[in-house]
């Protein structure tokens, strides 16, 4: 997989992808891939139950925000667009639930938490952050805390603006400005060793589509 050319190259490269989270925050639904295998998602972190007080990371627009709240006791839900955080409050509107607006790669936990989500994120953690991304999560958890997370690998080949083996992507807004992002695409078994590599136990199980949702916690000691 070919990496950003450098620290700088690949700061702006993140801007632009906050940018553009920004930027299609009120169009999101637009966006949303038209494949099977939604359902298994929500089926599979049901039966996780994620119960006590979650962090959900990259909240985005607040939808899988109100399906944790149908097991959870608090959730504190972060996101970098106030964009997005303004159409997730809205929806969810519940006093159990803390919203911040920060950047996940600079922001630090001001408490524990029992269980860490992330829908549709990890795929835009560049590779050359996934480790310290991954330190954060586990800086996250109480002591027996777990992760849930959800994602997809599916790059269509009109994004692939610098060949298939790049992590940079290009995609539109309605209007047709276009931003470029990182979409790495992980495949579940290659992210379960990627994960125990650095010291997590995870599974992580495709759906009949593109989907993909991982369970798991750090290893012990």
């Amino acid at each position: 997989m070919e990496s950003v050319g450098g620290a700088s190259d690949l700061e702006r490269l993140l801007a632009e992808q906050m940018a553009y989270y920004r930027a299609v925050a009120h169009e999101y639904g637009d966006h949303a891939l038209p494949f099977a295998g939604g359902d298994e998602l929500s089926a599979a972190l049901d039966r996780f139950r994620p119960t006590g007080d979650v962090l959900e990371l990259a909240c985005g627009t607040g939808q899988w925000t109100s399906r944790l709240l149908g097991h959870a006791r608090t959730i504190t839900a972060v996101d970098a667009s106030a964009e997005m955080l303004a159409i997730a409050s809205a929806q969810v509107n519940s006093d159990r639930v803390r919203f911040i607006c920060a950047d996940i790669f600079r922001w630090k936990p001001d408490r524990a938490f029992d269980v860490v989500f992330f829908g549709f994120w990890l795929s835009h953690v560049p590779l050359e952050r996934f480790g310290s991304f991954w330190a954060l999560v586990a800086d996250c958890l109480k002591p027996a805390g777990r992760v849930f997370f959800v994602d997809d690998g599916y790059r269509t080949p009109g994004e692939l603006v610098e060949g298939e083996a790049s992590s940079t992507i290009r995609r539109r807004l309605n209007d047709g400005t276009a931003h470029h992002a990182i979409k790495v695409p992980h495949k579940p078994a290659e992210l379960e060793q990627r994960l125990a590599q650095i010291g997590w136990s995870v599974n992580v199980t495709p759906t009949s589509g593109p989907f993909y949702w991982g369970s798991g916690s750090p290893d012990p000691g």
